[in-house]
């Protein structure tokens, strides 16, 4: 076996070995489903309680705001609607939550008629989501005498909530104190509270401003282990991730009742949770300080993320105003960017961008100014393929130069094996020796290779997370780059009158659609520049492992087959005219007909 299929099959080993791993223990889920899409039903209900947060009063003593006991709605207990470009849904006037929130560029599936995904939904509905905001009582104040979860507010001005016109909620507790919340939304995601009291009494009073997002129930999760689901959160630039099955680890709090973990949070940063491709995140002015909290109540599986301002006083005669941002929607990369330029903290980085980050968020960004300029994902990760193949083109060159003249010095290396024999000490001295008089390096064959790993998986980050792709089309059959090919060999590509298996049956491996096969083509035409390994062994792995990727990779999202066809062929272009450059012209046709021919048996004779 020589030096240079010893290194090749090395490192193709290696780079794919990892994908194998993967793809077996960890498999893709199904894609068409969204997992982050909610039941139709939508109604309130009371049987289900939550417990408001435990803030510190200024006196070092404890406050707890009330429990809150969702009831159903009633005649004199309203709704304020939302309706945007870009939202739609209300804000229940019983403790002015944000429960009711739908986004309308989305739907759950790829039909015309299909629901808009709904991101919030009321209490009593399944998986009950929504975000609410009140302040906790300290000093002499008791906690009927601040807005909470069960305050019934009343809407001063504005009647819908739209992008032009704010909404405000009122509420008089009745002994001196007027409580406003201001309410506006941009044209994505982002609503804008401010939270004011007047004091008309005759005395100073303290209260602290908090807000919450609280879910019923453990989500339904995608739970493939590449994505972060749970909260995520941002404290003086430090990132925080903890999956909803950790939470109930969190530190017990006094008395047991629930579990939590805070953090003091001095220079900026949010929290909230995230899913595959939504959110929602509190975000304090970036000039706050304030607590951040994660929260889970067992027994009634609730999980809660926190954001808790410093107490205010309030001087007679003195109105006190808290403000506060609030993100409910998709993780699109353009406006979360325009975000974090706009002060918040590294908000970019609520996008799960994984282990190499470093490659992922160039990457993306390169994607993204691509489908801008092309209009099609489809060929912006053709162009982007293009463009990294470029980038890697001086390696590529120097790796290819390497192998030709490893060629070339093929019948040199088999008079060395001739004269060693067994002694495989001296077969190493005398290859090291011809290596270093010919300046060859052959380990230089596996640099392309092992290179791509981090890009593969980089890339398969970004097609796998980055919401840009979700249902994003490309050509004819392919309508989703984010899911699996959708055609079929079991129904010759949709000519015969059935069906095809279903993602996660056993038949579903066998059902290869277009761009696997031909990602299997291109692997075994790549192979093809190069005789087959005379070692039996050698050509039997070779000869199987473009068909074996073919089954493997054919569950991937199309968007990452369709950048491995592309890099293949790229590459195979890049490596068949330098290596005619260098004096070796590679017999492609005849390597395929001794392949055909070839046998391990034959080989063993």
């Amino acid at each position: 076996m020589d030096d240079q299929n010893k290194n090749l099959i090395l490192a193709t080993a290696l780079s794919f070995l990892v994908i194998i791993g993967w793809t077996l223990f960890f498999p893709p889920p199904d894609p068409i489903t969204d997992p982050n899409a909610t039941p139709a039903s939508q109604g309130d209900a009371a049987d289900i309680t939550t417990t408001a947060p435990t803030v510190a009063t200024p006196d070092g003593g404890e406050a707890t705001a009330p429990v809150q006991t969702p009831t159903s709605e009633t005649a004199d207990v309203g709704r304020v609607p939302i309706e945007t470009d870009a939202l739609s849904g209300s804000i229940y006037l019983l403790g002015g939550r944000f429960d009711d929130l739908s986004l309308n560029k989305y739907r759950e599936t790829l039909e015309p008629d299909a629901d808009t995904v709904r991101l919030l939904t009321r209490v009593g509905a399944e998986n009950a989501y929504y975000t609410l905001y009140g302040w906790a009582p300290a000093g002499d104040l008791s906690s009927d005498e601040v807005p909470g979860p069960d305050t019934i507010w009343s809407v001063e001005s504005g009647e819908t909530l739209t992008q032009e016109t704010p909404v405000t909620l009122v509420w008089d507790n009745g002994a001196g104190l007027i409580f406003r919340r201001e309410i506006s939304v941009d044209e994505n995601y982002m609503f804008d509270i401010k939270q004011s009291v007047q004091n008309t009494t005759d005395g100073a009073v303290r209260a602290q401003p908090y807000g919450l997002i609280s879910r019923h129930g453990e989500p339904d999760v995608v739970g493939f282990f590449i994505l972060h689901e749970g909260v995520v959160a941002m404290s003086d630039g430090e990132l925080a991730e903890v999956d909803y099955d950790d939470m109930p680890d969190l530190p017990a709090e006094a008395g047991g009742a629930a579990r939590s973990e805070t953090t003091d949070v001095t220079e900026g940063g949010w929290i909230g949770f995230t899913d595959k491709y939504w959110m929602t995140t509190l975000i304090p002015s970036a000039d706050s300080a304030f607590k951040s909290v994660q929260r889970y109540i067992p027994g009634q599986e609730i999980y809660q993320t926190q954001v808790r301002l410093p107490t205010m006083s309030v001087a007679a005669g003195e109105t006190a105003t808290a403000s506060m941002h609030l993100f409910a929607g998709a993780k699109e990369w353009e406006p979360i960017r325009n975000y974090e330029q706009g002060g918040i903290q590294k908000f970019l980085d609520s996008i799960d961008w994984g282990w190499f980050f470093f490659l992922t968020k160039p990457i993306f960004a390169v994607l993204h100014w691509l489908n801008a300029f092309i209009g099609n994902m489809g060929w912006s990760i053709i162009v982007l393929t293009l463009l990294i193949k470029a980038v890697l083109l001086p390696l590529a060159y120097k790796s290819y130069v390497s192998m030709a003249k490893m060629k070339e010095l093929q019948p040199e290396m088999e008079k060395i094996k001739e004269r060693a024999g067994d002694d495989r000490q001296k077969l190493q001295q005398e290859m090291m020796a011809l290596y270093k008089k010919e300046k060859v390096n052959p380990a230089a064959g596996c640099l392309p290779i092992l290179m791509q790993i981090p890009i593969f998986f980089s890339l398969y980050k970004v097609i796998f997370v980055t919401i840009e792709l979700r249902h994003a089309p490309w050509l004819g059959w392919i309508r989703d780059l984010s899911a699996p090919d959708p055609s079929s060999i079991l129904n010759l590509f949709g000519l015969l009158p059935w069906g095809t298996p279903e993602a996660g049956s056993i038949f579903f491996i066998f059902s290869l659609g277009v761009l696997p096969i031909l990602l299997g083509i291109s692997m075994w035409l790549q192979q093809k520049l190069n005789p087959a390994p005379t070692d039996p062994t050698q050509a039997m792995v070779f000869a199987w492992m473009p068909w074996v990727f073919m089954f493997m990779l054919g569950s991937f999202a199309s968007g990452l087959v369709l950048y491995w066809i592309a890099n293949n062929i790229i590459t195979f272009t890049q490596q068949y005219a330098i290596m005619r450059s260098q004096g070796y012209k590679p017999d492609i046709f005849g390597n395929i007909k001794s392949g055909f021919k070839r046998t391990p048996k034959d080989d063993a004779g």
